[in-house]
């Protein structure tokens, strides 16, 4: 159902609206984990490595078009949060049009430069072929990861997180059957996975769509709606050009980091791929915390209700920072069961290099809860630039830490990079949103001092 973020009591929205998003983000995680999984126990060590490997080259275009999908559901929430339906119906449909057109060009350059991305990243021989089989054919779906991504921003821009976490729940139970069949009955290997990845993702991407379409009136579109104009494009690019270049410079910093791990060896690869795939299931929490965020604040500002804004984010942050502390305790105690999930029978010495990966990222967990909160507050205003320059700060402690500490302290060193990056960009993103929303909270202030009565103040507060 569609959802007004606007009225009603703030921590209990955000904490509602968030829990689809936590239950759809450990189910999305899950397509990545059943294909390690079964790929680490049906086809070995080697393979298991080789599909890890390619971690933060995903992430440097799939990041981009998460990024690019939530900066265009963005001026969809401020539409919506401003009650017009004229502007969400057209910003609906210019979002379709600029993310069919980036998507065949991201297709086509991800798809040729996948090898020699691979090859720059120092990956091991032993396993750089069953890393391109692959991710090459997850770059080939690359259409279907868009739509996907798209239809579910524009659901959440309107408030409804459950409808995509149903069809995600699906998807993800067609992504293990299809892994089975494609890996373990046909004999297709790596790629298997791949297909198995694509095949379930756009299934649920339709599915959600023909959705989106028949229950909300507000989400029908005519011709009309698809004219384009330049303003109206540029309107939307400029919000989500720079969330999509800000995941793909944090993608960048972790593309040098796996470089400075694969130098290390297949064993540390494949212990540093477990560990950072419990990591990211683990966190789950902390990203639908800010993705609710993003949408609460969008909602919100589109309304001109800058006391609700602060409000929640104050709000959100205690919650965030809570979830923190659960997160780290859990892999610390965790880690040698989890990651015996991913590879049969894990020697003591890749528990160990797993175990101390997540030590120290559980240790700064309530680093990377303020970049979520923070950075999903800023985008949410419409401050994508500002949130881009922070992905930068990111990319350039964590290209530091993964050179520099790794060569003094060899593997501890990339164990610190990841919280070198989160405190840096902690710095900014605080010193930022809390300038901005003193100034707006004043101009709000005088605003709302001049133009409400005392009794119409006294409901709002």
């Amino acid at each position: 159902m569609v959802r007004n973020l606007t009225q009603g009591k703030t921590l209990k929205q955000i904490l509602i609206f968030a829990l689809p998003i936590f239950i759809g983000n450990v189910f999305q995680q899950l397509y990545s984990m059943v294909d390690n999984i079964i790929v680490g126990n049906t086809l070995g060590e080697f393979a298991f490595a080789g599909v890890g490997a390619t971690t933060s080259l995903a992430f440097l275009v799939i990041g981009f078009v998460q990024g690019l999908t939530a900066g265009f559901a963005v001026k969809t929430s401020q539409y919506f949060g401003n009650n017009d339906e004229e502007k969400v119906k057209r910003s609906v449909a210019t979002s379709f049009v600029l993310c069919a057109l980036i998507s065949v060009a991201l297709t086509i350059v991800s798809v040729f430069s996948t090898m020699p991305l691979l090859k720059l990243m120092q990956t091991p021989d032993d396993i750089i072929e069953y890393s391109y089989e692959y991710i090459v054919v997850v770059f080939a779906g690359m259409g279907a990861t868009m739509f996907y991504n798209l239809v579910s921003s524009i659901l959440r821009a309107l408030g409804d997180s459950k409808v995509p976490l149903l069809f995600l729940i699906l998807a993800s139970v067609i992504n293990v059957g299809l892994d089975f069949l494609f890996i373990v009955a046909f004999k297709m290997g790596v790629a298997g996975a791949g297909w198995a990845t694509l095949i379930s993702q756009l299934i649920s991407a339709i599915l959600c769509a023909l959705y989106m379409f028949k229950k909300y009136e507000i989400l029908r579109l005519n011709k009309r709606h698809f004219k384009m104009t330049w303003k109206f494009c540029w309107e939307h690019l400029s919000v989500g050009l720079p969330m999509a270049f800000q995941y793909s410079i944090i993608a960048v910093g972790i593309m040098v980091q796996q470089a400075s791990l694969n130098t290390f060896g297949t064993l540390y690869v494949s212990a540093y791929t477990a560990a950072s795939k419990i990591d990211s299931i683990v966190t789950q929490s902390l990203v639908a915390m800010g993705s609710a965020v993003a949408t609460y604040v969008g909602q919100n500002y589109g309304a001109g209700r800058i006391d609700r804004i602060n409000k929640g984010v104050n709000q959100a942050i205690a919650v965030t920072g809570g979830l923190a502390l659960l997160c780290g305790v859990t892999v610390y105690f965790g880690s040698d069961i989890l990651t015996g999930l991913f590879v049969e029978n894990p020697s003591a010495e890749m528990l160990a290099i797993s175990k101390k990966y997540l030590f120290w990222q559980g240790v700064f967990y309530c680093g990377l809860a303020i970049i979520y909160i923070y950075r999903n507050a800023l985008q949410g205003m419409g401050y994508s630039a500002l949130t881009m320059v922070g992905g930068g700060i990111e990319l350039v402690m964590r290209i530091v830490a993964s050179i520099f500490l790794v060569k003094v302290l060899d593997y501890l060193g990339l164990c610190w990079s990841n919280p070198c990056a989160w405190l840096g960009v902690d710095v900014f993103f605080l010193t930022c949103y809390y300038i901005i929303i003193h100034n707006k909270f004043k101009r709000y202030s005088r605003k709302f001092a001049i133009s409400v009565t005392p009794k119409h103040r006294k409901s709002i507060a």
